[in-house]
């Protein structure tokens, strides 16, 4: 358990993962293309007069920019907050020129601010994101006052009023604040599972790696019995054959022992990796004191509830993620209780169940409803505890219910009722789902 913690740190969450260059760079040219065909279709098609070579130049700007990093960076890097939100902020600025250039907010292409805030929000730092968006509205408040004419033919230009233009900076402004924000949370959300399964993952590996040494552990035993067998019967000969008074009886007697302590050796291993050994297939009542073992010894007092019957107790085989599962819930009800933590289980012919309860603050209300969730804090604090108390990382529990959940579990988390205080979790089998005698 204690040795989780290591994987655990090296998936911090809330850390973005950088931006592809590559992908900056292919949604750069694909702008590039749209832009000139823009300029294309509204000069030529509909022969509406622009700035054509101020327009083009800024166009070109974007893509000596985008040739530059090309040869300049390997394709697969992956751009930092410092080095990504520089270029995104590059990408506002070109479209306020264009936007100058062709009409201010009366283009109905100022809309596109929004789209280097959704990139960074998707794969950038929060910081940066409202950096950005905040620089995003300042270009789009300041091309709404400064603008060249809206390119048109004809003597009728429309001229929209100063509230309209007021009212569609407002509606920028909120949009990118609003899409802005979802797509950050949305991205945040799917980089904070991502990273939670991963730890679950490497828990599970390492807990399978022990489970596969008590094969290799079988194994051994299997090679070395037979020569061990030869040793044995060497020896027994050499002690028939050997007068009393000889000088190298005792000697003869310590190999003989140390041959009988090898073979209790091997065939300790031998049960290890053996289907039918006690360590792979266990009573309830065993795994569960298998459990709680490891914590019993931080002063808090763990007991454990069997009914009275226990002539029709299910018989488990050994599967390291219930194990481990039990002993996350167990671990975190350790932590959290005041002096006792109780373990219930019961059974029927058709069901099994495990209640884990302690006496601790319980479950905190604003988290009740997201418990269960990747880097989640489950538990309410004292105020006065010191800051090195709440250094989880809120994955203990995500982990615990991932794993249980992959044995067919179904778990129930809840505060116990008044007037005792503390966390109540239940979980319940199908008896045949992990019972080897159904």
């Amino acid at each position: 358990m204690i040795a989780s913690s290591s994987i655990f740190s090296n998936f911090p969450h809330g850390r973005s993962l950088g931006l592809r260059l590559d992908t900056l760079i292919r949604l750069r040219w694909l702008a590039v293309v749209g832009q000139t065909v823009s300029l294309f279709v509204v000069h030529v098609l509909l022969g509406f007069p622009l700035p054509v070579i101020a327009c083009l130049a800024a166009v070109a700007l974007s893509a000596v920019v985008n040739l530059l990093l090309r040869v300049r960076f390997p394709i697969a890097r992956r751009l930092s907050d410092l080095s990504a939100g520089p270029l995104l902020a590059y990408d506002v600025l070109q479209l306020t020129v264009l936007l100058y250039l062709t009409g201010g907010l009366n283009n109905p292409f100022a809309l596109l601010y929004l789209a280097p805030v959704m990139i960074s929000a998707a794969a950038l730092s929060w910081t940066t994101t409202v950096t950005l968006g905040l620089f995003a509205i300042t270009c789009a408040g300041a091309v709404g006052l400064w603008h060249e004419p809206l390119p048109w033919s004809g003597p009728d230009r429309p001229m929209l009023p100063d509230l309209f233009l007021a009212g569609m900076w407002v509606s920028i402004s909120v949009s990118i604040g609003f899409i802005g924000l979802h797509s950050w949370r949305v991205a945040e959300e799917a980089r904070e599972l991502a990273d939670a399964l991963a730890a679950t993952e490497l828990v599970l590996a390492r807990e399978q790696h022990l489970s596969q040494l008590d094969g290799l552990a079988a194994a051994a035993a299997h090679e070395l019995g037979t020569p061990l067998a030869t040793i044995a019967l060497v020896v027994k000969e050499m002690e028939r054959s050997m007068a009393p008074d000889s000088p190298h009886a005792d000697d003869v007697f310590l190999l003989r022992d140390q041959v009988k302590r090898c073979r209790d050796i091997l065939q300790t291993l031998t049960s290890l990796g053996s289907g039918d050994a006690p360590f792979d297939r266990m009573p309830l009542s065993h795994l569960l004191e298998e459990v709680v073992e490891p914590h019993r010894n931080f002063g808090i007092t763990i007991s454990v509830a069997l009914p009275e019957d226990r002539d029709d107790e299910p018989v488990l085989a050994r599967n390291p993620g219930l194990i481990y599962g039990l002993g996350n819930l167990v671990e975190n009800a350790v932590d959290f209780a005041k002096t006792r933590v109780e373990l219930e289980a019961r059974w029927t012919t058709t069901r099994m169940e495990i209640v884990v309860r302690d006496d601790g603050p319980g479950f905190a209300p604003e988290v009740s409803d997201r418990i269960g969730q990747p880097y989640v804090t489950s538990r309410a604090r004292d105020r006065q505890a010191p800051a090195e108390e709440e250094s989880g990382l809120g994955l203990g529990f995500f982990i615990a219910k991932t794993l249980l959940e992959r044995t067919g579990a179904t778990l129930w988390v809840e505060n116990r009722p008044q007037p005792v205080t503390g966390a109540e979790v239940k979980i319940s089998w199908m008896r045949s789902a992990l019972a080897i005698d159904a």
